[in-house]
């Protein structure tokens, strides 16, 4: 494989006869789009391997569809939608990665078809130290996006989704020690658990399926979970110069989560909080709207702490976890 054949098979492979407001896209110096009225949005995500991915038990076609997933869910973050993506991959020469890459297109190619958004441009090197992703969103928000600087006290915070999921899934394939294809429907059957269990697991660590919410006039802060919620929620907080307070209690944690936390002497809490890579919406809206499509988890306060409310009835600062990129 040479730089110009793998450009012709990406344009081959990702090239749409009719994409909305695209005037000139891969094949040329740069992308020429004409997009839909609205604000448009712009969002960056890179993934290295032995940073954000292993390939002793993640496949080229996972890493493909993770790096969209994750991409795509920051502009749901923003109340917004995708468009197009660039896409700078860079590959290590005469390598497994390079005999297989079909593979992390097929992934990746796959992704963008379930959000509807169109590959334009890019860039592809060689790498000397493993395989390197970066990828780039352009999406529009045809009505105000949603910022993470609205969240007022009084406000209740809400979150998606069951949190935890991913770093569940990511213990039990560092248990597994293998790739499982579940892309394929691959099953195992020499984990001492449920495949029940594990599935919806793995699948959340490997190949996260992100959503957007439906409605987002009502909200009055936004952010996706990508670091945990505890750091994640700092972070809203801080950007709207306001603090929180959380309910233990009202944590959503799925009945598999915390089944292989029994099973791992995990502590199910830690994950929620700590675990990172979920991708659920983190969001705040006024106490007078109702909202069905998510968990309220907590309230915004006035000053700037971050507390937790256990299950006991105490009350106290949030412990201070989460992914850092220079920490962990």
């Amino acid at each position: 494989m040479d730089e110009l054949s793998l450009v012709k098979r990406i344009r081959g492979g990702f090239l749409k006869p009719a994409v909305t407001g695209l005037i000139a896209g891969i094949g040329d110096d740069a992308a020429v789009i004409n997009p839909p009225s609205g604000s448009l949005l712009v969002t960056t995500d890179a993934m290295m391997e032995g940073v954000h991915f292993d390939l002793s038990y993640c496949s080229l076609y996972q890493v493909g569809y993770k790096l969209v997933s994750v991409n795509v869910s920051d502009i749901y973050a923003m109340g917004a939608r995708p468009l197009y993506m660039l896409l700078s991959l860079s590959i290590p020469p005469q390598s497994e990665v390079s005999e297989n890459i079909d593979d992390f297109l097929t992934g990746m190619k796959n992704a963008l078809d379930i959000y509807n958004t169109s590959l334009i441009g890019g860039d592809v090197t060689s790498s000397h130290s493993g395989l390197a992703l970066s990828a780039t969103v352009i999406g529009v928000a045809e009505k105000t996006p949603v910022m993470r600087t609205g969240a007022k006290p009084g406000d209740r915070v809400y979150v998606t989704g069951c949190l935890g999921d991913s770093a569940a899934g990511l213990h039990a394939l560092q248990k597994i020690g293998k790739v499982v294809r579940i892309e394929n429907s691959e099953t195992i059957d020499y984990f001492p658990m449920s495949w029940d269990i594990l599935k919806p697991l793995i699948t959340r660590h490997l190949m996260p399926n992100v959503k957007p919410l439906p409605k987002t006039e009502h909200i009055s802060s936004m952010m996706d979970i990508s670091d945990g919620l505890a750091m994640d929620l700092r972070r809203l907080c801080a950007e709207s110069g306001v603090g929180s307070r959380i309910y233990e209690k009202n944590l959503p944690l799925s009945d598999e989560m915390t089944t292989l936390c029994k099973h791992l002497n995990l502590n199910p809490l830690d994950l929620c909080l700590c675990g990172g890579e979920d991708y659920e919406l983190l969001f705040t809206c006024s106490r007078g709207i109702s909202v069905t499509d998510a968990v309220y988890i907590g309230d915004i306060v006035k000053g700037g702490s971050v507390t937790i409310e256990t299950s006991d009835g105490n009350e106290t600062e949030l412990k201070d976890c989460g992914y850092d990129h220079f920490k962990n």
